[in-house]
């Protein structure tokens, strides 16, 4: 399912890709495999690694957060400004259940297994935040500013 988006920001998007996927282990493993072919069909080569690592952690947070049973989540990847922005958005059914703002992200203790995605995002993205609805779904996004092509 492909569609066009448009953020006031950025213009018009020239790529965009969206799939839904179940809210499993497995959704959020096949999220961060399908990024990365989608990003290579594309030709995008920089910033590929820390993109996939951004879907890797936004799928996770909807599969363990942001899941309701029967519900999928969706995994949109979209480029603009002529390419040199991809946009990441993973939008999950629990609309109520926001993460904190960017730069208020708490660091969990040292012996917690769990908690850093969002750290990871943050530390990643150029740019992230939030999108609630349409209810009773949200949006987590983020975005990397890519290298201009050689």
């Amino acid at each position: 399912m492909k569609q066009e988006i448009t953020l006031p920001q950025h213009g018009r998007a020239v790529r965009a890709f969206a799939v839904l996927l179940s809210s499993t282990r497995r959704g959020a493993r096949l999220a961060r495999l399908l990024a990365t072919a989608q990003l290579d069909e594309w030709g995008v080569t920089s910033r590929v690694e820390a993109a996939a690592q951004i879907v890797a952690e936004l799928a996770a947070n909807a599969m363990a957060h942001g899941r309701v049973q029967g519900r999928d989540f969706r995994l949109g990847l979209a480029l603009y400004g002529g390419g040199a922005v991809l946009r990441v958005e993973v939008s999950d059914a629990r609309g109520e259940c926001l993460p904190p703002e960017p730069g208020h992200t708490l660091v969990p203790d040292a012996d917690r297994e769990s908690g850093r995605g969002l750290l990871i995002v943050e530390a990643l993205a150029d740019r992230w935040g939030v999108s609630p609805g349409p209810l009773p779904c949200k949006t987590v996004w983020a975005e990397l500013d890519l290298d201009p092509a050689p």
